[in-house]
This record gives C-alpha cells, sequence and structure tokens, in this order.
C-alpha cells in the first residue's frame, strides 16, 4: 500500500464524513454534555459507523448488483445528489441539519450520529465504489483512519465549539466545508454519469 495514496484517501473520506458537523451537532446540545458523556457517545457513535461502513464494504456490491441489480455509477449518482442537498444546505443556511427534535434526543450516538451524519449516503457510496476498485483491506484502513480522526473531534467538540464561537467563525467555516462537500458530491455526480457514459458505448 502507497502511504500518499492511504493518506489522500483517508482525508477524501473525512470530508464526507465532516467533522464540523459533528462538532456544531455536539456543542450546541442543551443541556450541554459532559466530556464523559462525549467520550462514551463519540466511541459508540464511531464503532457503529464503522461497523455498518465496513459491512456495505463488503457486501455492498454483492447486495446492490445481485439482489437489487444496480450498478455502481448509478449509487454514485444517487448518493452524489444527496449529498449535494447536504452541502448546498450548509452553504445556504450555515448548518448540515436542520433542528426539529435533534435537541431531545437522549441518546444521539446511534442515530443520527452513526447513521446518517456519520455513514450517511455519500460515505457508504465511497466505501462500496472504493472497495470494488482498491480492496477491502486498503478501504478499511482508509475508513477506520478518517473515523478516528473524526472521533478525536467529536470527543474534543466542547472545546472546540468554545473556540470557534470566540473567534465567530462557526458560520463561516460551516459554509466553507459545506461548499467543499457539495464539489464532492458534483464530482460523484459526474463520476458517475462518465462510468454509465461508458457502459452504454462499450
Amino acid at each position: 500500500m502507497d502511504v500518499a495514496s492511504i493518506i489522500k484517501s483517508s482525508l477524501y473520506f473525512l470530508a464526507l464524513i465532516n467533522p464540523i458537523s459533528k462538532v456544531f451537532l455536539l456543542s450546541t446540545m442543551d443541556p450541554p454534555y459532559s466530556q464523559k458523556q462525549l467520550f462514551a457517545i463519540g466511541l459508540r457513535s464511531t464503532l457503529v459507523a464503522l461497523g455498518i461502513l465496513v459491512a456495505l464494504s463488503i457486501a455492498g456490491n454483492f447486495i446492490l448488483s445481485s439482489i437489487f441489480h444496480i450498478q455502481i455509477y448509478s449509487l454514485k449518482i444517487a448518493g452524489g445528489f444527496i449529498l449535494f442537498i447536504v452541502g448546498l444546505t450548509a452553504v445556504r443556511k450555515g448548518k448540515f441539519f436542520e433542528e426539529t427534535d435533534m435537541q431531545r434526543v437522549l441518546d444521539i450516538s446511534v442515530v443520527p450520529l452513526a447513521a446518517p451524519l456519520i455513514a450517511g449516503p455519500g460515505t457508504i457510496t465511497a466505501a462500496i465504489s472504493f472497495a470494488s476498485l482498491n480492496g477491502y483491506s486498503e478501504t478499511i484502513l482508509c475508513i477506520s483512519l478518517a473515523l478516528f480522526v473524526n472521533f478525536l473531534v467529536m470527543i474534543a467538540a466542547k472545546q472546540i465549539g468554545d473556540i470557534l464561537e470566540k473567534i465567530n467563525i462557526t458560520g463561516p467555516l460551516v459554509r466553507i466545508t459545506g461548499l467543499i462537500v457539495t464539489a464532492v458530491a458534483v464530482q460523484m455526480i459526474l463520476t458517475g454519469i462518465q462510468e454509465w457514459i461508458h457502459e452504454i458505448g462499450s
């Protein structure tokens, strides 16, 4: 395995996981979480998301093609559109999620943190397609590294949130991250279309 390739791919998964959205969620809960609660929530959500992504990396291609008769390029296009909406919401509104009943959920570690905020459509699509191109071991390694960094960010969410609020950069940072997520979504859609054109032309 090429170390540079591993780092590059891990950063790609990290961009899809989007740690900033987790900081914003965890640091604005009322009442605020203690450090012990943040650690427990971060660990639980990370392990659940890892299980989901690893399972789909290994079996996702078989499930899609053999059971649902869906090609990878279709998943890329659909996942790209959903991810585009998430990114566009962040750019327009300065937040990655709608604040409805989120604050009243007692345990957010599985829903919405593990899924869909960590193991979301974009991350799942990338995991399945990446595994089909680069193999399971490299995919699982890159996902694990990205989730580990995201976990470190989550357990430090309160401190990071306080710093961002003090320098009034939360809104701009969310919008910049949203723009990056939107660009990743567009690239995912274009790649899916390119693969589709290649298949129908061959």
